[in-house]
């Protein structure tokens, strides 16, 4: 009973000390808010968007931090997704390896295969390019698992589109574009990572998952003490606080301060980085050497796309891309043509009437700051909250427009936030009323990377699952999901969040939302496609059309909109 009356007690403390906000918010929103306790929704009360959490104080068994705790439900359909991203299977290092003996892509080769037309191509046609991996000796590679990525380009035209890499499972790999675009197109094959790379990825994830920790600050009165927190905690010498969320089942712990209690929980914040490699396995992650590096073409690397032969049958494409730049454009190749919204005055009025959810990390923050800057009319409200974690809420009081930023919950990796905003997508997503003129948008990938891929399953089908019930009470409401996007690499970085890791949660993504109704932003392809580096937070250009895709699924064609123009 003490317990339940500690948290009851603290809860209210928070409930008021956010009140000022929260009253905003909701004259703003004129909503009410269902909230759901106990599997029963109480109706017609606000509810104030409090973490839903029980603090145990008391030791847990050893047994209890397994990163790959999933119910009975999720597993079966862990199960039945795992073939989307299975990655050939590398050898395990041998003591004392030579860097030499790895894969090199200074002495690997890419050549352009003939192709049906026998060396001419048009568009339309399909282009298959030949990848063998040699190793520092140039002796070629027997096994397969290196990470590449391919693009065909034409830096004159400003075209791109991504390519499709196969692994033969011997060396050799086959790279496979499409021909979209008169005139030339180069080839470009990056080793991102050698296979013997990727059994280091995989194999510091399952022995060190907690490399990346964090921090939280307890306080009650002139007494303060900082611990320890995570997904999990593995040592269970000291007494933990439980934190998981009562409504999703999402794990967080700390460990528990000696002279403070459970409910005294402040902060939250990236602690700091355990380095998890063996001696030597650093020289598997050398920019410049071996991690996003260009492999050589054997002979030429370019090819003319002639034009359409009119009334030939052209070859069936084996590949799907979501697009293609041409002129720095972005062009959908399977749904809806994307519109340019090139002036303010034409996403204004795109955005007229509509409220607009953004949720996720830094990446979808950007997409926040992006619309701010490019409408004048969309001022940001000061909620004196932080600049990196948020939340956010803008109005456009003349257009009746109102745009929200939070951030995902824990492991976020941000810097010092209040606990009371380390809160869940799923949960959010349960408080939003939606219908036509509602947009909802998801970002989560880049904070799960350094956990087994089990944490990421359980955190979508949760916010899948939130999808599906705000589609069903709300059918109108428009749901965009972001993919991940590969980004510039060193080694911490590659540690915390390589491509690898990227390209993996991209596959879960897809495969869970398979068969929802929500609509994709392909970040993946439109970065790999387009001729800026590869970064975190795509530049600008490429920006600039993701958010052509929203507003196109927002305003779509046959509805007008001023300066709204087709590609």
């Amino acid at each position: 009973m003490g317990g339940r009356y500690c948290r009851k007690h603290y809860c209210l403390a928070v409930v008021f000390t956010s009140l000022t906000l929260c009253v905003l918010c909701f004259l703003i929103y004129n909503e009410n808010i269902m909230y759901e306790r106990s599997s029963k929704l109480v109706e017609n009360k606000i509810f104030f968007a409090v973490p839903q959490v029980q603090s145990l104080e008391h030791p847990l068994p050893s047994d209890v931090c397994s990163f790959h705790s999933l119910s009975p439900e999720d597993a079966l359909e862990w199960n039945h997704m795992k073939d989307s991203v299975a990655w050939p299977e590398t050898p395990p290092l041998p003591t004392n390896f030579s860097l030499h003996d790895t894969s090199d892509p200074a002495h690997s080769t890419f050549t352009i295969l003939p192709g049906n037309r026998g060396g001419s191509w048009h568009v339309g046609d399909q282009l298959e390019v030949l990848v063998k991996i040699n190793d520092f000796y140039g002796h070629p590679k027997k096994f397969g698992g290196d990470f590449l990525l391919a693009r065909l380009h034409n830096p004159t035209l400003f075209a791109g589109v991504a390519g499709q890499v196969l692994d033969h499972q011997n060396g050799s790999y086959t790279a496979v574009f499409p021909l979209l675009w008169e005139g030339n197109a180069e080839v470009e094959v990056i080793l991102v990572h050698p296979s013997e790379a990727i059994t280091v990825l995989e194999r510091v994830t399952q022995e060190q998952p907690d490399r990346v920790y964090f921090k939280s600050i307890f306080r009650s009165g002139s007494v303060t003490q900082t611990t320890t927190c995570n997904v999990c905690l593995k040592a269970a010498q000291q007494n933990l606080c439980n934190y998981t969320d009562v409504r999703t089942g999402e794990p967080w712990f700390c460990y528990k301060p000696k002279k403070l209690g459970c409910d005294t929980r402040i902060t939250h914040a990236e602690g700091g980085f355990k380095q998890p490699l063996k001696p030597g396995e650093g020289n598997l992650f050398k920019r410049g050497v071996n991690m996003k590096v260009s492999i050589r073409a054997s002979e030429i690397s370019n090819i003319d796309i002639l034009p359409k032969v009119k009334g030939d049958a052209s070859p069936s494409l084996n590949i799907r891309p979501a697009g293609y730049y041409y002129q720095g454009v972005w062009r959908v190749i399977h749904g809806t043509p994307a519109k340019q919204f090139n002036t303010s005055t034409a996403i204004s009025q795109c955005l007229k009437d509509k409220v607009i959810h953004l949720y996720g990390d830094s990446t979808i923050r950007q997409w926040f700051e992006y619309l701010i800057e490019s409408v004048p009319g969309l001022k940001k409200f000061d909620l004196k909250t932080l600049k990196q974690s948020g939340p956010f809420l803008a109005l456009d009081y003349a257009n009746n427009i109102l745009l929200t930023f939070h951030c995902h919950g824990p492991p976020i990796r941000f810097g010092t936030m209040a606990a009371s905003q380390t809160r869940y997508v799923a949960n959010e997503l349960d408080s939003v009323i939606g219908g036509t003129g509602t947009a909802v948008v998801i970002g989560i990938w880049s904070h799960l990377s350094t956990f087994p891929v089990e944490v990421y399953i359980r955190r979508l089908l949760n916010v899948r699952r939130a999808v599906e019930r705000l589609l069903i009470r709300a059918p109108g409401t428009l749901v965009i999901i972001r993919t991940a996007n590969p980004k510039a690499l060193d080694l911490f970085k590659t540690l915390t969040n390589s491509d690898w890791y990227s390209l993996q949660r991209d596959k879960i993504l897809r495969a869970i939302f398979k068969g929802v109704k929500v609509q994709l932003v392909d970040a993946w392809e439109m970065t790999v496609a387009h001729y800026l580096p590869h970064n975190l937070h795509p530049e600008p250009p490429i920006i600039k059309n993701m958010i052509n895709i929203i507003l196109t699924h927002l305003c779509p064609p046959g509805e007008s909109f001023n300066e709204a123009t087709k590609p």
